[in-house]
């Protein structure tokens, strides 16, 4: 089978060289096309534009930054609907509110083709190890088509319901986490001047019932940070649960729920964002709240 695979940032390219070690033929595209030369290097095919990668294969693959991303690439002038797409299978990936898929839906099913949303829960290294979490909204003759693909990169793959409902789950297991690194932060700043090295500290945390396991698995990342030291590469930005906190909030408040907490994260993170730490991994905002001095 021939998968192309648009939009190639960490995650991205992570899927398109797990499904290449799969056995996939594979086409990607990236609007920088820089970065498809590591994935073409590996022996994957290059398309110059999303409608030419469109053609190319059977099924097409997208993660991308947002729904102004996602409209550009789909259905923009030499988007992904821009020519003939009738009988292929499009699964789109990308965390944004429900109502970007579905729109996309009616929109792909117009050209005769199916979308399957699935965004995952996972980072680039469980990408690479097909060890994501998806969460596929379809309706049930596409999440059947989808399977054998999704299932080469997810450990657990549920079906959600139909279109929009995989987005409404990704939001709310995203959810808790963001709240936790403010939460730790906020722990860290308490016994702050209890004067423990940051090691000592968060063996304790790790060993505690309050300790999820992002906390356990970023425990030495965020000893590190705590230390001064680089911590390297970023897997979930605190620019990105900024967009990921907004799009909670709308759709929290869309459906008439009140979101005091997420509003508390959001103003949290965003603050940390404009104070230039944006391009930092997630788990950095509990080390700029626990090193933050109120001016």
């Amino acid at each position: 089978m021939h998968i192309g695979v648009a939009g190639l940032g960490g995650m991205g390219a992570a899927i398109a060289a797990r499904l290449m070690e799969a056995g996939y033929q594979v086409t990607v595209w990236n609007r920088n096309a820089a970065k498809t030369k590591p994935l073409v290097d590996a022996g994957a095919k290059r398309a110059a534009t999303p409608a030419e990668l469109a053609s190319a294969v059977e099924v097409a693959i997208t993660i991308l930054t947002d729904g102004a991303a996602i409209e550009a690439v789909y259905n923009g002038p030499s988007g992904m609907m821009s020519g003939t797409v009738k009988g292929k299978l499009f699964i789109e990936m990308s965390t944004v509110a429900p109502k970007v898929e579905t729109d996309l839906a009616a929109k792909v099913r117009a050209k005769g083709a199916s979308l399957v949303e699935c965004p995952v829960g996972g980072s680039i290294a469980p990408a690479r190890q097909g060890k994501l979490l998806g969460l596929m909204g379809a309706e049930p003759a596409d999440a059947e088509r989808a399977k054998p693909i999704l299932t080469q990169l997810c450990r657990r793959l549920e079906h959600c319901g139909p279109v929009g409902t995989g987005a409404q789950m990704k939001l709310a297991i995203n959810l808790p986490l963001m709240v936790a690194w403010q939460a730790y932060g906020e722990a860290f700043a308490i016994c702050r001047d209890v004067g423990w090295e940051p090691k000592r500290l968060l063996d304790l945390f790790v060993d505690t019932n309050g300790a999820n396991p992002a906390l356990k698995n970023r425990a030495e990342m965020i000893v590190t940070m705590m230390e001064g030291r680089d911590p390297g590469p970023t897997t979930f930005s605190i620019a990105n649960a900024v967009k990921d906190l907004h799009i909670m909030l709308d759709t929290g408040t869309s459906k008439g729920i009140d979101m005091p907490v997420v509003k508390g994260t959001l103003s949290s993170f965003e603050e940390a964002n404009k104070n230039g730490f944006g391009g930092g991994d997630g788990a950095r905002q509990s080390v700029y709240w626990a090193q933050r001095k109120k001016s």
